[in-house]
């Protein structure tokens, strides 16, 4: 196969990963709803092939299942299994925070800042979906500027199982008051250089975090509805 079709092919395989992820993730595709091909390539106006490639990665993120019968079906992860994920991603990222605080040029700080801005400015206009983009951004870069390859490694898979749990933690707007000001206090001892503080207020936002998603979960449960 041609280089530039090699390219073209990998490219289309992750936009249709990235559409399908952030559906999942939006809980507009729901835990145990099947993900029929055929229905998908019409909709996304794809053939199967890189379709089929596309929740292949997802499997391996854990958003998807795939089994002969049913075919690719949304993952419903148990509620023991996300608790134990988001506490090793807690520990994962306080280690990057005390890393990336003893490296981090000023530079990088200054990128951390305008990141925590510019999500600043999505959550006061209400703007949900890039509040959460950006959210995400500022963790990675957290992970990211720790240098540590390994960590990074973990941390980005990890992290993509858990997207949907961070996603929907802030539904309400009195959590999400609560999951900025958390943000503030981390931007706060990262501009101070203090790695053990960003370690404690990173273990501290996303240990809420869980709380307010499970608490979500247990009313979804009841209702029928995400919370709101």
């Amino acid at each position: 196969m041609p280089e530039a079709v090699q390219s073209n092919h990998a490219g289309l395989v992750e936009k249709v990963a990235n559409y399908l992820r952030e559906h999942i993730v939006m809980d507009h595709f729901q835990p145990g709803q099947r993900l029929p091909e055929r229905t998908l390539a019409v909709e996304l106006q794809v053939s199967r092939t890189p379709l089929r490639e596309a929740l292949k990665i997802l499997a391996t993120e854990g958003l998807v299942v795939i089994s002969p019968n049913r075919g690719a079906v949304v993952a419903d992860v148990s509620a023991a299994d996300m608790k134990e994920k988001a506490y090793v991603l807690s520990v994962l990222e306080q280690a990057a925070a005390e890393l990336t605080c003893a490296i981090a040029s000023d530079e990088d700080i200054a990128e951390f800042q305008a990141l925590h801005y510019e999500m600043k400015a999505a959550f006061l206009r209400r703007d949900r979906q890039n509040y959460f983009r950006l959210n995400q951004d500022i963790h990675n870069q957290i992970v990211a500027l720790s240098g540590n390859t390994t960590l990074i490694d973990m941390h980005t898979t990890l992290s993509r199982q858990l997207y949907r749990v961070r996603y929907l933690s802030n539904q309400k707007n009195e959590k999400w008051a609560t999951a900025m000001e958390e943000h503030e206090a981390i931007l706060a001892a990262l501009e101070a250089r203090d790695g053990v503080r960003v370690g404690r207020e990173l273990r501290n936002h996303l240990g809420k975090t869980w709380i307010k998603y499970a608490n979500g979960e247990e009313v979804r449960d009841q209702s029928g509805n995400l919370p709101g």
